[in-house]
This record gives structure tokens, C-alpha cells and sequence, in this order.
């Protein structure tokens, strides 16, 4: 009896993440408001009904899509900004987990830029809740530089924020230049390092 209720366990998941990857595929070219769930469900060849055996809706699929496109991501920020070796380090760090991340994960990361300010509010306050646990756990991270001494939780926030927004930006901006040069994508990588560094800078003045 285990045995066949691991196999239809199994199944069910496949069923979804089978859902999940078709409706990536169908936003390549569309937003989340225009998608219909009809579309997702030929797509995997599956009659609409069992749409509703995996999520409510297409904006709970929506939601899904946030998890699995940021939801891994928690520990490999938290990994580089609290990594060992100095600022030009780090920020060296970040941009190639970006540019790497960019080029293993385009229809995810498209799908994040364009749904950030999208029309459906459940899957924009889904990426709002993630984007706020990446300033809280990369503000945990910079209170442990010696840069921090004498920063407020506020201010460590703040900059943490400003991190994680450049981060996206970044990503966009590889996004775009995926199949562009490699001179292009370079200049990309030049321009998000130096940015960061600005922002480097800031933060050692903060408290002047």
C-alpha cells in the first residue's frame, strides 16, 4: 500500500513541477494576468481539472514560480556577502554569482523582472516577502564586517536593501545582454561591480 501511494506521490509531483515548467516556458512570451490555465494544462497534455489538483489558481502558480526561482538563492547571497576577504572581494563575488546565476536560470529571472510590477498582487507581494528576506539575511551578514561598527539596525537594513536592489538590476541588465558580445557582457559585469563599489564607498562615509 506504501509502495503505490509513493508511486502516486510521485506522480502528483511530477504532475506540477510539469505545470510549473510549462507555464515558465508560456511567460517567456506573456505576462502572469494574460496567462490562462487552459494554456498551461495542454501544454503538459493534462485535462483543466487537474489544474486545481496541484493550485488554486494561475496566481498560486504564480507564487510557486517565486519560490522556485529565489527561494534557493537565500543561501548563496548569504554565502557571498559573508564570505571571507575584503570589499572588492565580495562585490567580485556577487556579480559573477549573478551573471552565472543569469545564464543557468533566464526564464526565471525574466519572469521575476517582469512580474516584480506586474499586474498580479498575491505574486508581487510573494517577491516583496522574498526581497525582504534577503535584506534581513545580508543585513545579519554586513553586522559582521568590521565596516559595521557603529551602524544602527536601521541603517544596516538600509544598506542591505540597497544590496539586494542592485542585485536585481544586475541581473536584468545580464538578462538583456545574454546573447549580446562577450564585450558586451563584460561591460555589463564592469559597470554592476562598479556600482556596488558606490555604494561601498557610501557606506564607509555613512558615519563620517
Amino acid at each position: 500500500m506504501s509502495h503505490t501511494l509513493g508511486i502516486r506521490q510521485a506522480q502528483k509531483q511530477k504532475t506540477r513541477q510539469a505545470l510549473l515548467d510549462a507555464a515558465l516556458g508560456l511567460l517567456e512570451e506573456q505576462s502572469l494576468s494574460s496567462l490562462g490555465l487552459r494554456e498551461v494544462t495542454r501544454a503538459v497534455g493534462v485535462a483543466p481539472t487537474a489544474f486545481y489538483r496541484h493550485f488554486r489558481s494561475t496566481a498560486d502558480l504564480g507564487v510557486a514560480l517565486v519560490e522556485e526561482a529565489l527561494g534557493s538563492l537565500h543561501p548563496m547571497i548569504e554565502d557571498t556577502v559573508s564570505a571571507a576577504g575584503d570589499s572588492d572581494e565580495r562585490i567580485t563575488r556577487a556579480v559573477d554569482l549573478i551573471s552565472r546565476h543569469v545564464e543557468r536560470y533566464p526564464a526565471h529571472v525574466r519572469f521575476i523582472a517582469r512580474e516584480r510590477h506586474g499586474g498580479v498582487q498575491p505574486v508581487r507581494d510573494a517577491i516583496r516577502e522574498q526581497l525582504a528576506r534577503f535584506a534581513e539575511e545580508v543585513k545579519v551578514a554586513l553586522a559582521e564586517h568590521p565596516e559595521s561598527k557603529g551602524w544602527n539596525d536601521a541603517d544596516l537594513l538600509m544598506l542591505a536593501g540597497l544590496y539586494v536592489d542592485h542585485m536585481l538590476m544586475a541581473a536584468s541588465a545580464f538578462l538583456e545582454a545574454l546573447e549580446a558580445p562577450e564585450a558586451e557582457r563584460e561591460r555589463v559585469a564592469r559597470t554592476a561591480s562598479r556600482q556596488m563599489r558606490l555604494i561601498s564607498i557610501g557606506r564607509h562615509h555613512w558615519l563620517g
